[in-house]
Parts: structure tokens; sequence; C-alpha cells
């Protein structure tokens, strides 16, 4: 039994069924590049070219797999590009003034700047991009390795790190807390 939107590999995509795919993943690839981001522009800058991608290279799209995973990927791998590219670039330089003006628009659209959100900004995008797409959207070690062009037992490590960093981070909040409060 195959599922609905899945496709023999001899039948092409048409231009309004790629239309339609596209429009109703945005939201999802959006949501995902904000949070590994943490800037709205530049999520916004990377879904558009990502939905560009997928348009000039639909012929690459295996039907296997999740048309939202080939997107996902797409997008994983330009941010990971631009990064590269701008690494030396961006040194700290306008960090803070971001993430307040993120946390601004957030609270401002009547949304939660929860402490999750505050502590996802404390990570590198290295660190946050893999427990981003672990546990926000459920993918599997070999599918985040498969985007990042990481192998699964680094993904694993990495997303073990981190889930360890802010552990122990939130136990240390957690004693200053009690400890100011006596």
């Amino acid at each position: 039994m195959t599922r609905p939107d899945k496709r023999s590999r001899s039948e092409p995509m048409t231009d309004g069924e790629l239309a339609g795919k596209l429009r109703e993943h945005y939201g999802m690839v959006f949501h995902y590049l904000l949070k590994v981001t943490m800037d709205r522009t530049l999520a916004e800058d990377l879904t558009q070219e990502t939905m560009i991608r997928a348009i000039e290279k639909i012929g690459t799209y295996d039907d296997r797999f999740k048309f939202s995973t080939w997107l996902i990927t797409i997008g994983t791998r330009l941010f990971l590009d631009q990064l590269r590219k701008s690494k030396r670039e961006r040194r700290l330089i306008g960090h803070s003034s971001r993430m307040s003006g993120l946390q601004w628009e957030t609270t401002a659209r009547g949304t939660e700047w929860t402490a999750l959100m505050a502590s996802l900004e404390q990570l590198s995008k290295e660190e946050r991009m893999p427990l981003v797409l672990k546990h926000y959207y459920g993918y599997t070690y070999e599918e985040i390795g498969a985007m990042m062009s990481l192998p699964s037992g680094t993904v694993k490590s990495r997303i073990h790190n981190v889930i360890t960093k802010l552990r122990e981070e939130r136990d240390e909040h957690e004693a200053n807390r009690a400890e100011n409060r006596r």
C-alpha cells in the first residue's frame, strides 16, 4: 500500500502539485529555520531560497522520502553554506541586538518567549540545529546526519552534549535562585 502523496518515479510532479506542496510546507520550513537561525530576516531569506532551490531541483526529489524532509535538507544545507561564507564576518557582531529584536517581536505578537527559547538562543547554531531537528521535528539521527553531512554517531554525540550542557545550566540557575531566596 502506498501513501497518497507518493508517486512512482515515472510520474513527474506537475507544476500545480509542486506549487501546492511548497505552499503546504512553507510555514514548517520557515519555523524550523527561525528556530535554527534565531533571526527572522535570515529565516525568511533562507525559506525563500529553499523554495527556489526546490523548484530548480525538483528532478532530484526522491519520492521514497517525505517531501518535508527533502525541503528541510535543502534549508539546512543552505544555512550551513551561509554559515561557512559569513563566519569570519559575523564574530558576535550584532548578536545581542538581533536576539533582543527577535524576543521583542515574539512577545509583541502575543507569543511567549519561553525559557526554552532563551536557552536555545545561547547555543551556537551548530549545537542548536541537530537539537531542533531531533526534538522539535522528530528526525532520526541518520536523517539529521544526512541533512548536515555528518555521521549519525556525531549527531547523536552533539545532541547528547547539548542536552547535558542545557541541564547543567538549568541546575546552576535553579541553585542560584534557591540561594537568592535564603
